[in-house]
């Protein structure tokens, strides 16, 4: 039986690759890119703290690869638009230090095959994950923090393409985006909030102006429909900003990361992690489990969640949810996921080819959303025909 949703406005947010905390899981997700590039078999465990004029990277890495870690913080740093010492965070002046350390061999021996007390391969730890997916937008992601991401990321781009047109903007900005949902759906944007890091001589209407045009050019016309609310800088002032006015850490967005709010989250981060860590490769799983589900037509919106033991390779359990929107019953839903996927890690690795990123990275993930961007292998929709197939018997009851 279908749910019914009574009416509501809900909200997410999405923060720029130039936040504090951003710039730390980029620099960890970089560093991780170097020593798979290198050594696939690596394992990384990277965190980085960013504040004015420093950087930290720390972790556990183990790996053959030869690394330059400050140069990779340098070079991300300065990717991202970090380059003048007068806002107290520059790629080229500020301080770096590393303290980084080998993987804990009672942690390698339970992810290791052949090693432990289990010879296949096991997770890299105990925990939860979840994944999500609705067919709400083109991308089967819940609205609010689709559009959240899209604002600020295109203010990004349109920061770096003309620099010039737009020199008043900085590199650190956040964005919300609150939808009026009837029955489920999204229907109008209600509200959208944007504070942006600026020069100091910025007009105020020069960036409200901006933001309108990106929102309209980014949130489809049909969320558009009556006036939307628009609160631009609404401090009043964001000349401080990045590091200079935040520190930053790894894995502090993990909502931002992943559903914006909607769904579950076990959490565990992602940025700095190599593929054993299941907080990061099963959360990943979860969402080709979920997307495939919605895009399949077995159901308008799905979480899966997966539970590991440290070392052990077969999940504890898997759960699936559909909010009473599935064409069959949850419990039926789960046997069909087990039939059609192999949620086992060294499988997960394998299916969605962790060890070998060609297409893409993991820097490219940790800005803008780990899902919903059809650059990444776990967006792919490519089991929907073993999906429906697996399904069959039980539409038949």
């Amino acid at each position: 039986m279908s749910k019914i949703y009574a009416p509501h406005i809900f909200t997410s947010e999405s923060v720029s690759e130039g936040h504090p905390d951003k710039v730390s899981d980029q620099i960890s997700d970089a560093i991780l890119d170097a020593c798979i590039k290198q050594d696939p078999m690596s394992r990384v465990a990277c965190e980085t703290l960013c504040t004015t004029d420093l950087i930290v990277i720390s972790g556990e890495i183990t790996t053959k690869a030869k690394v330059d870690w400050e140069s990779i913080a340098r070079n991300v740093v300065r990717d991202i638009g970090y380059t003048s010492n007068d806002i107290g965070f520059c790629a080229d002046d500020c301080k770096v230090f590393v303290c980084i350390h080998a993987q804990s061999g009672d942690i390698s021996q339970g992810v290791t095959e052949g090693e432990g007390l289990y010879k296949e391969q096991g997770a890299g730890d105990q925990g939860m994950m979840f994944g999500y997916a609705s067919n709400e937008t083109a991308e089967l992601m819940p609205a609010p923090v689709l559009y959240s991401h899209k604002i600020v990321e295109e203010l990004a781009r349109l920061r770096k393409a003309e620099p010039e047109k737009y020199a008043f903007l900085r590199p650190d900005s956040k964005s919300q985006v609150s939808m009026s949902y009837v029955d489920g759906k999204p229907t109008k944007v209600e509200t959208v909030v944007v504070s942006h890091q600026h020069t100091p001589d910025m007009n105020i209407a020069d960036l409200e102006k901006l933001v309108k045009e990106v929102t309209e050019k980014v949130i489809p016309a049909e969320f558009r429909t009556g006036d939307i609310t628009y609160y631009v800088n609404p401090t009043g002032r964001f000349v401080v900003g990045g590091p200079n006015g935040d520190t930053g850490l790894t894995g502090r967005k993990i909502i931002v990361d992943t559903y914006g709010g909607v769904g579950s989250h076990g959490g565990g981060a992602f940025s700095g992690k190599d593929p054993t860590k299941v907080d990061r490769s099963a959360a990943y799983m979860c969402r080709y489990v979920a997307k495939n589900i919605v895009a399949s037509g077995l159901a308008d919106k799905c979480e899966i969640q997966v539970a590991y033991a440290i070392g052990v390779a077969q999940p504890l359990s898997i759960n699936v949810t559909t909010y009473g929107t599935g064409k069959i019953a949850d419990a039926d839903l789960e046997k069909v996921v087990r039939e059609v996927f192999d949620m086992r890690p060294a499988a997960i690795l394998d299916t969605l080819q962790l060890r070998y990123p060609t297409s893409w990275s993991y820097r490219d993930t940790a800005a803008y959303g780990h899902f919903g961007r059809n650059i990444f292998p776990w967006e792919k929709v490519d089991k929907t025909d073993a999906l429906c197939a697996a399904a069959e018997k039980y539409l038949k009851n």
